[in-house]
C-alpha cells in the first residue's frame, strides 16, 4: 500500500477575516467553505487548504454531530509551501510586492530549484517553491 498524495493542509489562523481576503484576494483561491468563527476553506489545485481558528477546533464535537471530527489545533505559526514554476514564483514574487506583502528569503537551493517565503497575516510562513528541490 502506498499514499497517493496530501489531500488536506490545515493552518490555524488569528483571524479568520484577514485570513479569507488574504488567501482568496492576494493568492487568488476559491473559497469553498465557511464556517463564521471556525474555518474557512480554499481549493488549491488538486488539494484543499483548510484555514481554522485553533480556540474552536480544540473542543471536541457534539454527542449528535453530523459530522464527528475529533478536536485539533495547534499553537504558532505554520508552514505551507506551494509549488511554482520558476517563472511563476518571479510572477509572485512581483504580485506579492506589489501587494505590500514582504518576501523574507528568496534562494535558488544546492540540489536546484528556487523558493520564496513570505508570511500571511497570522504570520504563518508561506513558500512558493519549484518541486526540484525535492526531486519532483
Amino acid at each position: 500500500m502506498h499514499l497517493s498524495g496530501i489531500l488536506e493542509s490545515a493552518l490555524y489562523v488569528a483571524d479568520l477575516d484577514a485570513a479569507e481576503a488574504f488567501y482568496g484576494e492576494v493568492m487568488g483561491l476559491e473559497r469553498i467553505a465557511k464556517v463564521p468563527g471556525r474555518h474557512v476553506f480554499f481549493r488549491c489545485g488538486q488539494g484543499v487548504l483548510l484555514l481554522f481558528n485553533a480556540d474552536a477546533t480544540r473542543h471536541p464535537p457534539a454527542p449528535d454531530a453530523k459530522l464527528p471530527v475529533p478536536p485539533h489545533g495547534t499553537v504558532g505559526q505554520g508552514h505551507l509551501c506551494f509549488s511554482g514554476t520558476a517563472d511563476e514564483i518571479e510572477r509572485w514574487k512581483a504580485h506579492l510586492e506589489a501587494s505590500n506583502i514582504a518576501i523574507e528569503a528568496d534562494f535558488e537551493w544546492p540540489n536546484g530549484g528556487r523558493s520564496i517565503y513570505f508570511r500571511d497575516p497570522s504570520g504563518n510562513s508561506l513558500e512558493i517553491a519549484e518541486p526540484r528541490i525535492w526531486g519532483i
